[in-house]
Order: structure tokens, then C-alpha cells, then sequence
């Protein structure tokens, strides 16, 4: 359970934005405040200063609690190697901010795949699809997602991503390393919010 909180933590994520914020969402409790996401195409993240630019612009007006939240697909590069890179550009950029990056891998739609007996039925899935035995060594989660569906849909990241994300069952979903790694940082940030609320304001 995450502890209940007011905390304003400031996201800068990649082009995933908007279909990963409805799951966003749910991993919260009422009472902790979700900044407007900085939105950025992963490719500008990469480049020279880009993370930099996004990490800034996530920090405006930030309190001492809030954080710094990076989420991008992998795309075929090694999270494990990218990964600390990016963070370190990240967190150089403002070394006095919590920043966490996460990786989709090898995209967000691997998350549906780990759970996607609970998307039974919706968005033309059919009624007997099942979770993915090994969700996060499929290159083409969206092309599978597509054999559960009726001849000739194709499946649309412009409305099947949120509304697919505002239902997916997070626990199920955990089987996918990278979303449980997700969840693991969302509740220690809180964790970290949590002590700094208690200690009060510095003095």
C-alpha cells in the first residue's frame, strides 16, 4: 500500500505520454499530485542536452518532495546499459531533484501482455486471450495483441493504449520486470516523500 500523501512529483516522459499516465494514476492515492507531464519523442531524450531540457522544464515550481519521473520505451537498446547513462545525464542536470528513469521493455505494450487475461473483451480483444508466459522477449507486443483480435483490426495506439492502460491489473502486470521495477521506484518515492514530510522543513 502506498502511504497516503501530498506529494507533487513532476514527470518528464517520453512519447509514451499519454497512454501510460491512466496507469500512473491507479499506482497513486488521492491525495499525492501528479504534475502536467513534460512530453518528449524519445528520440529528443537522447540527444545532446535533451534529457537535460526535459529534466529542467519537469523541476519548475517543484517543492522539496516532488520528483522527477522519466519513462521511455527501450526499443531494442539494453536497458541495463542506456539506462544508468540517461539517469546520470539526469540527474547532473539537477543533482538537487529525486530523478528516476524506467524502461518499457521492450515497449509499454508489454505490460498488456503480462496481464492480459484482465483485458479480456475490451478494445475487441477476445474473451479467451491470456497473460504472455514471457511478455518482455516479444519484439511486436502490439502485433500480438492484434492476433487476439477479429480478422483485419488493427490495433491503434491513438485510443487502445489509454483506455487499455486505465484497466490492466497492475499486479498481474508485475510479472514484466520492467513494470515491477516501475512499482518499486513509485512506492519508494513515496517511501522518501514520507520522511521528508515527517522531519519537517529544514531549518
Amino acid at each position: 500500500m502506498l502511504p497516503s500523501l501530498h506529494v507533487k512529483s513532476r514527470m518528464a516522459p517520453s512519447d509514451l505520454s499519454p497512454c501510460w499516465w491512466p496507469c500512473f494514476r491507479r499506482m497513486q492515492v488521492p491525495t499525492i499530485e501528479i504534475a502536467r507531464p513534460v512530453r518528449q519523442p524519445r528520440g529528443r531524450l537522447l540527444t545532446e542536452g535533451g534529457i537535460e531540457r526535459a529534466v529542467q522544464l519537469a523541476a519548475i515550481d517543484m517543492g522539496a518532495t516532488g520528483a522527477v519521473f522519466i519513462i521511455l520505451d527501450s526499443e531494442g537498446d539494453c536497458p541495463a546499459e542506456l539506462g544508468p547513462l540517461l539517469l546520470s545525464r539526469a540527474q547532473n542536470a539537477r543533482p538537487d531533484k529525486r530523478v528516476t528513469v524506467v524502461f518499457a521493455h521492450h515497449e509499454f505494450e508489454a505490460w498488456f501482455l503480462a496481464s492480459a487475461s484482465s483485458l479480456a473483451g475490451r478494445r475487441r480483444l477476445r474473451d479467451n486471450i491470456h497473460d504472455h508466459p514471457a511478455p518482455e522477449t516479444v519484439p511486436g507486443c502490439k502485433e500480438w495483441l492484434e492476433q487476439w483480435m477479429p480478422p483485419n483490426a488493427r490495433y491503434s495506439e491513438t485510443t487502445d493504449q489509454a483506455a487499455l492502460a486505465a484497466v490492466f491489473n497492475l499486479g498481474l502486470a508485475r510479472r514484466a520486470l520492467s513494470f515491477d521495477k516501475l512499482f518499486r521506484v513509485v512506492e519508494l518515492i513515496c517511501r522518501e516523500a514520507a520522511s521528508l514530510l515527517e522531519s519537517g522543513p529544514p531549518r
